[in-house]
C-alpha cells in the first residue's frame, strides 16, 4: 500500500500539469492507495482556496476518489459522513470534526455558526461554551 501527499490528489483531480498527473493516474491504476485524514483535509482546502472549486465540485471529486476500490482511509464512515455534511452546506473541517466525534457525548465549541449548522444532523450534542 502507497500512502499519498496532498499535490497527488489535486494532480489527480485537477489535471493542471499533465505530466504529473498522468504519473498520479499511474499510480492510482496499479497501488493500493492510503491517503491519511490530513491529506483530505488539506486537499479540501487547497481546491477550496487556491482553485476556488464549489462546495459540489469539490464533494464529487473526492468521493469519486475515495470511492475507487483500491483507495483505503483511516475512518470510512467518518468520511463519508463528514462528505455529506459537507455537500449540505457544512464548513469541510467543521463536519469532519463532528463526524469524527459521534462516539461522545457532547461537542462543544465557539463557533456559534457550527452549533446553528449542525443541529437534526444525527451526531451527538453540539452545544456553546
Amino acid at each position: 500500500m502507497i500512502a499519498v501527499d496532498t499535490n497527488v490528489l489535486v494532480r489527480l483531480l485537477i489535471q493542471d500539469n499533465q505530466p504529473q498527473a498522468a504519473k498520479a493516474e499511474q499510480l492510482f491504476s496499479q497501488h493500493k492507495i492510503f491517503i491519511a485524514d490530513t491529506v483530505i483535509l488539506e486537499t479540501e482546502w487547497v481546491l477550496r482556496f487556491a482553485y476556488k472549486m464549489t462546495a459540489d465540485d469539490i464533494y464529487l471529486g473526492l468521493s469519486q476518489i475515495l470511492g475507487l476500490e483500491n483507495v483505503f482511509v483511516r475512518d470510512q464512515f467518518a468520511i463519508q459522513q463528514a462528505l455529506e455534511w459537507f455537500q449540505t452546506g457544512m464548513d469541510f473541517a467543521d463536519a469532519w470534526h463532528l463526524a469524527l466525534s459521534q462516539h461522545c457525548e457532547e461537542f462543544t465549541t465557539f463557533d456559534q455558526k457550527l452549533v446553528k449548522r449542525s443541529p437534526n444532523k444525527g451526531i451527538t450534542k453540539v452545544s456553546l461554551l
